[in-house]
């Protein structure tokens, strides 16, 4: 073999030809840690506006404000004092032909308009059918799924819930508090 095909081949075998890996990042909450892997190839806006409140470190310090049992615990909207922050404009909606509301999945919240999400988010503590498109409704988007800490959210799901601020429910009486969302490996 000439000495240029055996340095083309050493090259060709040295390129990696794996997928980049997924985004990752890890919720930091007072009842413990919660891994996220993003899913930008079918919600690549989402997770680039999602991302972007990250590296600002947006969420450091608000409180994960809605929570149901068998339902969704959210958070991204408010701090323990029930103030929000100020947030980008909208993303549009990525949830037609997305991925399914299942447990252990993270999507955005928004309100009665598709296109409202900004940085508020929940995950699903069970399958919600109900929330995915259908057909050309669209649902909430689905951007990312828990690899690690099912027993976090399982544990801030069944917190105990009453009033808070402007919320008449569903507000855990014991403030579960964001303290930081990082992507994987970055450190503060």
């Amino acid at each position: 073999m000439s000495r240029s095909l055996l340095a083309l081949s050493f090259m060709l075998a040295a390129t990696p030809t794996s997928e980049p890996a997924a985004p990752c990042v890890t919720i930091e909450t007072s009842k413990g840690n919660i891994t996220l892997e993003l899913m930008p190839e079918s919600t690549p806006a989402t997770v680039e506006n999602f991302l972007a409140y990250v590296d600002d470190s947006y969420y450091d310090g608000l409180i994960f404000h809605r929570v149901i049992e068998g339902f969704m615990i959210q958070g991204g909207g408010v701090d323990s004092q029930y103030r929000s922050r100020q947030t980008r404009p909208p993303v549009a909606n990525e949830s037609i032909e997305g991925e399914a509301n299942l447990r252990g999945t993270i999507a955005m919240a928004r309100t009665s308009d598709p296109d409202s999400a900004t940085a508020q988010f929940f995950i699903n503590h069970r399958d919600n059918p109900p929330l995915d498109a259908t057909g050309s409704r669209p649902g909430y988007t689905v951007f990312g799924r828990v690899t690690g800490g099912m027993d976090v959210v399982d544990a801030i799901a069944v917190s105990p819930t009453g009033s808070g601020g402007p919320f008449r429910s569903d507000v855990p009486v014991d403030p579960v508090i964001i303290h930081s969302i990082r992507r994987c490996g970055d450190t503060d």
